[in-house]
């Protein structure tokens, strides 16, 4: 009976996954179908009741996800990103390089600040706006930040999903983060850039269009609703300084979120319909969300994940150095799949069970862990929750990127770093496995 899970769930997860893949449907419906047929299934045979499956969907990525969303619903309505927008864009003179370089250096700094998530929910409308004004393709520009967000938020340890679940598991403190993942991310973050800017070689030659007119704009007349604009902004840095202590305080990044989108729903609309700021909330994107985790909480519970992860331990554990290595190429591959959050959930019982054997230098597993599962999420859009985000903005705006878009530009930096990590763990393997 265990092989009929295993097989069943290999199966429905594939057809979903390639049915997502050809695009002829909207992922979160065909998502949705795949996850509505496995809990069905699994509670029919016993083995993924449903009660499993709402155990399976991260709430805590849901409700951060839509607390965010009403925070900058709020700020944008206010005309408070065209006031940016503009600024920007005037500073670069419609240089499509610069405007990669700084906008992408933007989005890794507030991935060093905030949750990558809502930095992507936040740099979204900037660059749609930008690119709107100077006739630029936003595409290219939304995917850089999208991947170097990804990357940034592993630099410190509180603000990345995956980097406060391993950096608990493993016993790792703030500063052994700064140390050991802020270096190579800085490295990362640096080629990624010098890569976007060679892919993006055709875009550079575009000349801007009403270039004169854009300099003679007045940002400021932008601000439609300044009093609105203040209160949302002050709510912004009462988010900022909640994400910066909420472990401190023992407060999910979810709560803080919630917390604050009430409360600014609280401080400009105390007695209207919130409907107009609720609408915003991109259901596509929950529902998407939701569905994927009861897929890959499937196949948790038919052993697919565990019997992926056991081969990996038994295929090299004699040798610590080609485990991490296998690590952190294996978990980036899946990662490209199933996302990095389920696949670092499934990975640190297998890393754990290394510590309980008593292998000496157990902490490069980790650090394996670490950079293959953010590495691996920038290979597809949806490898990570920001690039989904990222997709999704993009479709209100009337853009559409393919999957194999995104593969293309993804998969060749992606295994470039995979590279450099890889020879990294081979050179320094000493200073990560302290």
């Amino acid at each position: 009976m265990q092989e009929i899970y295993f097989w069943s769930s290999i199966i429905v997860f594939s057809l979903t996954f390639l049915w997502i893949l050809s695009e002829k449907i909207h992922r979160s419906i065909i998502a949705l179908l795949g996850a509505i047929w496995m809990s069905i299934v699994g509670n029919h045979l016993w083995f993924y009741e449903f009660h499993e499956v709402l155990h399976s969907i991260d709430f805590n990525t849901l409700l951060l996800l839509s607390g965010m969303m009403v925070l900058v619903e709020v700020l944008e309505k206010s005309g408070f990103f065209e006031y940016l927008a503009i600024r920007i864009a005037k500073r670069t003179h419609g240089s499509y390089w610069v405007l990669l370089v700084s906008l992408g250096s933007l989005a890794a700094i507030l991935s060093m600040i905030l949750d990558n998530v809502t930095t992507m929910i936040l740099m979204a409308p900037i660059t749609l706006i930008i690119t709107r004004i100077l006739h630029f393709n936003p595409v290219p520009l939304l995917m850089s930040q999208a991947m170097l967000s990804n990357i940034a938020g592993i630099g410190t340890l509180v603000w990345d999903p995956t980097a406060i679940i391993i950096g608990s598991a493993a016993g790792f403190s703030f500063l052994e983060f700064l140390t050991h993942s802020l270096p190579v991310v800085i490295l990362t973050l640096i080629s990624g850039t010098l890569y976007m800017l060679y892919s993006c070689r055709k875009e550079n030659k575009v000349k801007p269009k009403f270039i004169k007119k854009l300099l003679a704009l007045n940002e400021k007349e932008s601000i439609t609703k300044p009093i609105v604009m203040k209160k949302a902004l002050i709510v912004l840095a009462g988010v900022v300084i909640l994400f910066f202590t909420h472990h401190l305080l023992h407060l999910p990044p979810s709560i803080v979120a919630i917390l604050w989108a009430a409360t600014i729903l609280l401080l400009v609309a105390p007695h209207d319909n919130p409907q107009k700021y609720l609408k915003k909330v991109e259901l596509s994107v929950l529902v998407f969300f939701s569905s994927l985790f009861v897929l890959v909480g499937w196949l948790e519970a038919a052993g697919v994940l565990e019997y992926l992860a056991g081969l990996i331990s038994q295929w090299v554990e004699e040798n610590i150095i080609m485990t991490a290595i296998v690590i952190l190429w294996v978990t980036a591959l899946l990662s490209a799949i199933i996302d990095n959050i389920p696949m670092t959930i499934a990975m640190i019982p297998i890393i754990g069970y290394f510590e309980l054997q008593w292998v000496s230098g157990v902490n490069i597993l980790w650090w394996a862990l670490v950079f293959g599962v953010w590495f691996g999420g920038n290979m597809s859009p949806i490898g990570s929750t920001a690039n989904v985000v990222v997709i999704a903005k993009l479709e209100l705006a009337g853009k559409k990127i393919h999957f194999w878009q995104w593969v293309k530009a993804g998969v060749p930096v992606t295994f470039f770093w995979l590279t450099i990590a890889s020879a990294g763990i081979m050179l320094f393997g000493s200073y990560f496995a302290m």
